[in-house]
Parts: C-alpha cells; sequence; structure tokens
C-alpha cells in the first residue's frame, strides 16, 4: 500500500508538473502560425533528422552495452531492445518511471540482479548530465547567451558536480567513517541490505576508467547525433541555427526532461526549447514548432523501436539459471579495489 501510495504521488507530482509547463508554453502563442509551421515542414530535412535521431539511440545502446559488459556481456541486438522497452515506458508512464522497467527486464531476462542493473543505468544518467551540461555550458560560452538559459545551465552545472559527488560517495562508502555501524544497522534487514550490495555492484562500473572512459565518448556520439537532427528538423522549418544553437537546444530540452514530469516529458521539453528559443530572439510560435517537432520525432522513433522490440522479445521472464555468469574479470577487478569484502 506504502509503495502504491508514493508511486501515485510522484506521479501526480509529475503530472502536475507536465500541466503547468504547457500552460506557459501555450499562453500568449499564436497556435494557427505553430501550426502553418508544422504543416509547411520539407520532408527530406525530416527524413534526415529521423536518421540522426536513430543513431542517437544506436549510440546509446552501445554505452549501455559498455556498461552492462563489466557485470555480464549482453549482444547489442538483445541490449538495444531491453532499452527501447523502456524508452517506451518513459513515453507512456509518468516521473521517468521506464529507467525502473528497463533495469527490471533486462535483469530478468540475463539473469543479472535488477539492482546492479539499475546501478549502471544511475551511472549511465550521471554521465549523460555530465556531458550534456559540458555541451550546454560550451554553447553558451560560444554564443554570449543571458538571461534565464544561463541560469539553467548553471543549476544543471552544481546538479551534475552533485550527482558526481554522490556516486563517489557511493562507491567509497565501505571506507566512510562509521560504515561499520551502518552496516550492522542494514544488517537488522537482510532484504534491505541485499539490495544495496547489489546496486553498489552496477556502480562499481564507474570505478573502471575505460568504462568510464568509453561511456563519455559514446554520450558525446549520441548527442552530435541529437544535435544534427535538431539542426535539420529546424532546416525543415525554414529555421537556420547555427551548430552552437543546435547543441544548446539539445542540452536544454533533455535537461528539462530529468525533471518529474508527465508521460513522454510532455510540457517541460516543450517549454525549455520554447525559452532557449526566445534567447535566440525565435517568436514564441516559432519557438513552440521547432520544440515540438523535435520532441515528437524522438517520441515516434523510440516509441516505435520500443513495440517493435516487446513484439520481438516479449515479456515473459526467461530463465534466469540458464542465462546466469559468473562476473567477469573487469567486474572483479573493480570489485577487489572499491570493497573490502565481496557482497553477497
Amino acid at each position: 500500500m506504502r509503495r502504491l501510495t508514493t508511486g501515485l504521488a510522484r506521479s501526480g507530482i509529475g503530472i502536475g508538473i507536465s500541466i503547468v509547463c504547457v500552460y506557459l508554453v501555450l499562453r500568449g502563442v499564436d497556435l494557427g502560425q505553430t501550426a502553418s509551421l508544422l504543416g509547411g515542414a520539407r520532408l527530406p530535412w525530416l527524413a534526415l533528422a529521423l536518421v540522426g535521431v536513430t543513431a542517437d539511440l544506436f549510440f546509446r545502446a552501445l554505452r549501455w552495452q559498455a556498461l552492462i559488459a563489466p557485470i555480464k556481456p549482453v549482444p547489442l541486438r538483445r541490449l538495444s531492445g531491453y532499452m527501447l522497452v523502456g524508452y517506451l515506458a518513459n513515453n507512456v508512464l509518468p516521473a521517468r518511471l521506464g529507467e525502473l522497467v528497463r533495469s527490471h527486464y533486462l535483469g530478468d531476462r540475463e539473469g543479472i540482479s535488477r539492482s546492479a542493473t539499475l546501478g549502471t543505468v544511475v551511472v549511465e544518467r550521471v554521465v549523460d548530465t555530465v556531458v550534456l551540461v559540458a555541451i550546454g555550458a560550451a554553447a553558451i560560452l560560444v554564443l554570449n547567451v543571458r538571461g534565464v538559459v544561463v541560469s539553467a545551465i548553471l543549476v544543471g552545472v552544481a546538479i551534475a558536480g552533485l550527482l558526481v559527488v554522490a556516486l563517489a560517495v557511493a562507491l567509497a562508502a565501505h571506507r566512510l567513517p562509521g560504515a561499520s555501524r551502518i552496516a550492522a544497522f542494514l544488517g537488522r534487514w537482510p532484504r534491505v541490505k541485499g539490495i544495496a550490495l547489489r546496486l553498489r555492484d552496477g556502480l562499481r562500473v564507474a570505478a573502471l576508467p575505460r568504462t568510464v572512459a568509453a561511456s563519455v565518448v559514446l554520450s558525446v556520439a549520441a548527442w552530435s547525433c541529437t544535435v544534427v537532427a535538431v539542426l535539420a528538423v529546424g532546416q525543415s522549418l525554414g529555421i537556420e541555427l547555427t551548430v552552437g544553437e543546435g547543441a544548446l537546444l539539445a542540452a536544454g530540452t533533455n535537461l528539462a526532461t530529468a525533471i518529474p514530469s508527465g508521460p513522454g516529458y510532455l510540457g517541460t521539453f516543450e517549454y525549455a526549447g520554447q525559452t532557449i528559443a526566445a534567447a535566440f530572439g525565435l517568436p514564441a510560435a516559432r519557438g513552440l514548432a521547432l520544440a515540438l517537432l523535435i520532441h515528437v520525432l524522438t517520441l515516434v522513433v523510440s516509441s516505435a523501436g520500443g513495440v517493435a522490440a516487446l513484439v520481438r522479445l516479449g515479456w515473459t521472464r526467461r530463465a534466469a539459471a540458464a542465462l546466469a555468469t559468473p562476473a567477469t574479470p573487469a567486474a572483479t577487478a573493480a570489485a577487489d579495489d572499491t570493497a573490502g569484502a565481496p557482497s553477497t
């Protein structure tokens, strides 16, 4: 009952945030002009944008594969399916619950602890946030933008720093003062302690320099594809964007999706896109058309991929015993470096 109540509260807050953002987006906008712009979008540029979005998803799948590999290698074809199913869930569920869905899905079907899988997703989110903030900050310096956009990016910088510190603390928790007493306290609830230890198993991939470096490089590649998609969408609407403007739009709109909101990040994405476009001098109607078309293309591609993956893979749990494999040497080395004793 408590979980249900918490879930409903979180969903309600997310939907409420989306409603407020939608109101702010539509306030004072000429919807007729927005519709006219969308209706006149040029298809060849939209095709290029679709290629960019698809390539972005490909690099994201490679990144997750790199993060999962130290725990257990998973073929890219299956892993990309699990990721897309999670993205599909994000598109239809509020408050980014799709991250839990893909962790559960991969864990059950590959014989990996769901908590450990969630740990790799946490590391992925931290890396993604750091790269996005860096892209946004670089774009602001190049464009010399002022106002609320700069404030938002500065908040993002602070949040990224806090996430990195929190991840470092989680990895070194066993060495901190009072760690033994906390471990003894958690020992009263073996199930909770087991979940915490398995979650840390997933977080330990952040202690592997090569894995983190690969994740950063793949993140940059993914967001580069997203910038190409944003520029192509602008061209399709007759809006000439510089690379810096496209990068800031890509970074800002996607940072906004970190805010718990309704299904598919409705409202938060559009509000961020419209606000950033206004900083470039674009009217509200044009900014809304640009943000809306980028958002729709992203949702369509990820949702179609998620449906196809769910049909191909099915939802039935696979036999974990047949799939389970020992930890790889890399995972063992990370465990030795970051923990005094192996977790159970």
